[in-house]
């Protein structure tokens, strides 16, 4: 039921993921609805994400996503039930859009094109009806006896219901500036510590990561030490070397571990280039191909397995001369290579920030949220969905399914 003196029924400030698919889906519902972005397009991040592909989900059930977010996963059963993976990637089949799985499970369009994705958007909710007004920042929310008023930079509206959708703090030249925050706290919400998540480590410029820049390993697996020795989390897969220290999948979903520690600049990373080997068996395999080919250097049998330039930096960080011969080799260094290979530290010296994440960690507090409808518990006709609440899943789709997910079920609620 739709009250006139209202100028919207709903008004959804953000025009990303979260904030297309919520006004989509509520004006679709015949509610009248205004999107408001202050950029001069929307979906600035759908564009640059997956590296300008786009990955639109994980090829995965409800639990397979609720379980990758481990304990505040829960919060999504709702919100993923009433948009499912396999419903997401059919509403961008439906609007000519085929996407296609990728052996990681990652789900991308068929033309690797983001473009596409967000043309899909665009067009849908031009079909919805509902009113999109760009290059328009809002500047504050006021509550009123029947609703809100939210201004903008040029002019203001009346509404029953918000709903913001305003990302967090992640790659800030998409406009994501942590706008919504002070407006949530404003109307009685707590904001969870933000930092960074899903982005590259740094390591020390003099240390050994440093020569390899460019290279990339398809699995291993690095292991988080405290400055106590606690071994914390692993992650297993994808690993790049770079300039600055290490970055893919593997690294990246450490990194919300690393930001959240207070003596982040005290945490080494242990990477273990043959995960699915033991120290032993590493060990014996070892000494039975340095025996066999006692005349071939330690770096071209190691080299079978791994880059050479990788090899080279082992046998250095083992203290065993890259031209030595195989038969050379004592059985106390090949004891230490074999620890070197599995064990192999290196100190992080920080992140590379906001300005690199693809995500956020923090936000508003999820049970401040009720998770069926995603209203505020605080604040009447308040709605949030997407990156600005406390939710961060891993690499992979996951974070863009909570936000469409999250996004519609908003929209269905209004």
């Amino acid at each position: 039921m739709t009250d006139q003196s209202w100028d919207y029924d709903c008004i959804v400030i953000g025009a990303g993921a979260a904030g297309l698919m919520a006004a989509i889906t509520s004006a679709t519902r015949k509610r009248r609805t205004l999107l408001l972005e202050k950029n001069s397009k929307p979906g600035a991040k759908i564009l640059m994400s997956g590296g300008t592909r786009c990955n639109l989900t994980q090829n995965t059930d409800i639990q397979g996503i609720i379980s990758a977010y481990g304990k505040p996963g829960k919060f999504l059963h709702s919100a993923l039930a009433a948009l499912t993976p396999s419903q997401l990637q059919q509403f961008f089949n439906e609007r000519g859009v085929p996407t296609k799985c990728e052996p990681s499970g990652k789900v991308f369009p068929q033309s690797d094109r983001a473009q596409d994705v967000l043309a899909a958007l665009q067009d849908s909710l031009q079909q919805s009806g509902a009113a999109l007004k760009l290059k328009h920042a809002v500047t504050k929310i006021e509550t009123t006896t029947t609703g809100f008023k939210v201004g903008t930079d040029s002019e203001s509206f009346q509404s029953q219901h918000i709903l913001i959708t305003t990302g967090g703090l992640s790659f800030p030249g998409c406009g994501t500036t942590g706008d919504g925050y002070p407006w949530c706290e404003q109307l009685g919400h707590t904001i969870v510590n933000t930092r960074p998540a899903l982005v590259p480590l740094v390591t020390p410029t003099d240390s050994w990561v440093t020569p390899l820049q460019g290279i990339t390993l398809a699995d291993l697996k690095l292991t988080i030490r405290q400055p106590d020795s606690t071994v914390g989390p692993s992650q297993r897969g994808s690993t790049l070397f770079t300039h600055f220290g290490i970055s893919g999948p593997t690294a990246m979903n450490l990194s919300r571990v690393i930001t959240a520690s207070p003596s982040q600049d005290a945490l080494l990373i242990e990477f273990d280039f043959f995960p699915d080997s033991t120290w032993e068996q590493t060990r014996q395999r070892l000494t039975q191909e340095f025996r066999n080919q006692p005349k071939k250097q330690a770096r071209t049998i190691l080299s079978q397995q791994l880059p050479q330039r990788l090899c080279e930096v082992i046998l250095e960080q083992t203290q065993i001369d890259f031209h030595q011969k195989s038969g050379e080799i004592s059985r106390q260094q090949i004891m230490n290579l074999a620890t070197t290979l599995h064990q192999l530290p290196v100190a992080i010296v920080e992140t590379l920030g906001f300005k690199k994440a693809e995500v956020t960690a923090g936000g508003v507090a999820l049970h401040e949220i009720n998770s069926s409808t995603m209203e505020s518990k605080k604040q009447p006709g308040l709605f949030l969905a997407g990156e600005i609440l406390d939710l961060d899943g891993p690499i992979g789709g996951y974070n863009f399914q909570a936000a469409f997910s999250t996004g519609y079920l908003a929209g269905q609620s209004i």
